[in-house]
C-alpha cells in the first residue's frame, strides 16, 4: 500500500481537494488528478518552462515543485486563463500574432508572458521588447524564432495601457 497525503488547495478559482503521493510533481498531479494537460512535463529539469504555472501569483516550473506543496495555496494553470465566453487577451494575441507553432510550449510561454506583463503594470517605464524578452528567458520554443512571441505580449502589452 502506497502511501497518499490529502491537500487542499484552489486551482484555477475553485476549492480542490486531492490524495497524492508525496513524490508526485506538481505537473503530474495536475495532469494525472486534474486532467489539466496544458502544462507539458519536457525536461523534467525547470530549464524550458513547458510546465509554468502560477502559484499565488509567481510563475513556477511545477515539474520542480512537489503536489503536496500545493497545500493551502492558489493555483492557475494555463486552463484557467480564458473563461467560457473566450480566451483571455494574451491568448488571443498569441493565435492572433501568429505566434503559436506546434503548441508544445505554448501554454508555459503564455503563461510566463501574462506574468511578465502583470508584473509591469502600472510601471513607469514603457515595458520594452527587451523587457519582454528577457521575462521570457526560461522558456524554451523549439518552433519559433522567439519574434512572434514578443510581438504578441508587445500588443498586450500596447492594449493593456490604453485601457
Amino acid at each position: 500500500m502506497s502511501l497518499e497525503i490529502e491537500i487542499g488547495f484552489t486551482l484555477n478559482g475553485r476549492p480542490v481537494k486531492v490524495r497524492v503521493p508525496p513524490t508526485m510533481t506538481a505537473v503530474s498531479m495536475l495532469r494525472e488528478k486534474f486532467d489539466l494537460t496544458g502544462g507539458k512535463l519536457a525536461c523534467g529539469e525547470g530549464e524550458c518552462g513547458a510546465c509554468t504555472v502560477k502559484i499565488d501569483n509567481r510563475t513556477i516550473n511545477s515539474c520542480l515543485m512537489f503536489a503536496v506543496d500545493c497545500d493551502g495555496r492558489e493555483v492557475q494553470t494555463i486552463e484557467g486563463l480564458g473563461s467560457v465566453k473566450g480566451l483571455e487577451i494574451m491568448q488571443q494575441a498569441f493565435v492572433e500574432h501568429g505566434a503559436i507553432q506546434c503548441g508544445y510550449c505554448m501554454p508555459g510561454m503564455i503563461m510566463q508572458a501574462r506574468y511578465v506583463v502583470d508584473q509591469n503594470a502600472g510601471n513607469e517605464h514603457k515595458v520594452t521588447r527587451d523587457d519582454i524578452a528577457r521575462g521570457l528567458e526560461g522558456n524554451v520554443c523549439r518552433c519559433s524564432g522567439y519574434t512572434k512571441v514578443v510581438d504578441a505580449v508587445a500588443a498586450v502589452v500596447l492594449e493593456e495601457a490604453s485601457t
